[in-house]
């Protein structure tokens, strides 16, 4: 199975909005408690969230896991930090990648393979406000292509 693939919990749109997605990670996520049963339900938001090495590790902060329901006392904290699972050869590359100016490593999505929760971690460069009006453009222009050659077909 291509790696991104399995059922979608949860994407971050902002970060393709304001960043360059240059290489992409599958990583494997540390949860306690009832963590899995509120992915499971898809309540997670990553909105905020970023990726940061310490101790040569890899930390996801700022992932919003909502408590759930049942899980009463057992609950987690919504907002914990959690270690995020790579290859030594991964993350010795990403040390390496994202000292360099402007990187940054940015969650882009969670989704659930073969029972475990994933985490789609992506290499990423800062978008300058000039790239983003260049993107909006492309995008505006291709959806006019699309909508002239809908209508074409249609007559």
């Amino acid at each position: 199975m291509p790696k991104g693939t399995g059922k979608m919990v949860a994407q971050n749109k902002k970060a393709y909005h304001d960043y360059a997605i240059e290489e992409t990670y599958e990583a494997g996520i540390v949860l306690q408690g009832t963590e899995i049963k509120s992915i499971r339900a898809g309540k997670v938001n990553l909105k905020d969230s970023y990726a940061r090495i310490q101790n040569n590790e890899i930390y996801l902060f700022g992932m919003h896991v909502s408590p759930y329901e049942q899980g009463n006392r057992y609950n987690h904290d919504p907002l914990r930090t959690r270690k995020l699972l790579l290859h030594r050869k991964e993350i010795n590359k990403l040390i390496g990648e994202s000292k360099e100016v402007g990187y940054s490593i940015v969650p882009l999505k969670m989704y659930l393979k073969n029972g475990y929760a994933k985490v789609l971690i992506g290499l990423a460069r800062g978008k300058k406000k000039y790239d983003k009006r260049e993107d909006l453009k492309k995008k505006e222009a291709k959806r006019e292509v699309e909508r002239a050659f809908r209508e074409r077909q249609k007559m």
